[in-house]
């Protein structure tokens, strides 16, 4: 690992960390006035022509270009930021500033997450190596204790867990399954983490763990995987355990065979009580009731009366609850399912034909949205883009 560890760094961080650890500032959560704020999603104007970022906004909206694959972000340290930028999450740090993770989604040993640290201003002030040497690290989600589960996307794929503050080494946990992670969401009243499948006969899996850490979260490395079984007249939903979430003999997808399919499971988010995610191979937006144990359909691209929303991949979040998803195909948009029912395209990138769209999260504020390019204007994993886009998403 390269992660920061001179002295003075390490104390500043470390001061940070602690104080976090204390606080609920994980990413896509509300700031401490948030509860102020109401969603301006139905205000949004049509898309203008591309900035000079190569980007469609509407009016109101403005972007920067925060990082490049194999560039600095941040002058001040050595880290070049990483090839093929994938799932992303925020942090919120003491100093009223935060911190943007993205995964890597490149083999051979050479996949990991990076780490760009902002001040109050959104002034860039560090950028790091949180996770070094592994594969294919897709999405994954934040945890109520400030770490980011970054998930592999192969069949031998493990969840890493990770310190955006970079002090903590990273941390494998098995427990969750060995499989081709996706995504992963905690659910915040029962401490259980739901995961998707990117495969075309993927399954939708939760974790619950049975006993908790000295400080009181949930203890990763033991518990119980299960799988969903959903019934196809009244589509509840029954949870089988995993017999072996080591797949030493079988892959998981197939140890219970009555678990129900999903064609390519991606992006994963909990508000509310429901888990929200997303099936790209038939591009559709699930919903599940984690109260009454129900799954419906929020979003059908074969369906919907207007249906620009496609290729639904990443999903995010914004302070009032409202999914925001990035296209891996269609026109490359981030677009947003407003409470009104209306999608709202919030950006386009212009000239990536060979990319996708990924890491969507919006500063702890809501203010600013970070999503890449991950493979940029050239269509290679070496021209990752990074942005940042300012605007009123809330009133």
């Amino acid at each position: 690992m390269s992660t920061r560890r001179s002295f003075l760094r390490m104390s500043a961080i470390t001061l940070v960390g602690l104080a976090n650890n204390l606080l609920f500032g994980c990413g896509n959560r509300s700031s401490s006035d948030s509860t102020q704020l109401s969603s301006a999603l139905d205000d949004i104007g049509p898309l203008l022509p591309p900035d000079d970022n190569g980007i469609m906004l509407p009016e109101g909206f403005r972007s920067r270009i925060i990082a490049r694959s194999g560039f600095q972000p941040y002058i001040g340290s050595p880290y070049l930021w990483h090839d093929a930028p994938d799932g992303g999450a925020t942090f919120s740090t003491n100093d009223n500033g935060w911190i943007y993770v993205s995964n890597s989604e490149v083999g051979n040993n050479s996949g990991g997450v990076g780490a760009i640290r902002f001040d109050s201003s959104g002034n860039i002030m560090d950028a790091y190596s949180i996770l070094e040497n592994s594969n294919y690290n897709c999405a994954g989600g934040p945890t109520s204790w400030n770490t980011w589960l970054s998930c592999e996307e192969h069949d031998s794929g493990v969840i890493w867990e990770c310190d955006p503050f970079g002090i903590r080494l990273p941390v494998q946990r098995p427990a969750l399954g060995i499989f081709a992670h996706e995504a992963a969401t905690l659910d915040t009243n029962t401490n259980m983490i739901y995961l998707t499948e990117d495969k075309p006969d993927g399954c939708f899996y939760r974790f619950a763990p049975d006993s908790y850490t000295i400080d009181g979260n949930p203890d990763l490395n033991s518990g119980v995987l299960e799988v969903a079984i959903v019934d196809s007249q009244d589509l509840s939903v029954r949870w089988q355990p995993v017999p072996d979430p080591s797949a030493s003999s079988q892959p998981t997808r197939y140890q219970v065979g009555s678990s129900t399919k999903f064609n390519g499971g991606e992006g994963i988010v909990f508000y509310n009580g429901i888990i929200s995610f997303a099936s790209k191979g038939d591009n559709k937006i699930w919903s599940y009731n984690t109260e009454n144990n129900q799954i419906s359909v929020t979003y059908d691209k074969n369906t919907h009366p207007t249906p620009i929303l496609s290729g639904v991949d990443n999903i995010t979040l914004n302070n009032e609850g409202e999914l925001v998803v990035g296209e891996d195909g269609g026109d490359l948009q981030i677009i947003a399912l407003a409470k009104s029912n209306k999608l709202v395209p919030l950006a386009q990138l212009v000239g990536h034909n060979s990319s996708e769209v990924t890491g969507p999260a919006f500063s702890p504020d809501g203010k600013r949205l970070y999503f890449s390019s991950q493979r940029g204007t050239s269509g290679s994993s070496r021209g990752g883009v990074t942005f940042e886009v300012t605007a009123p998403y809330h009133r």
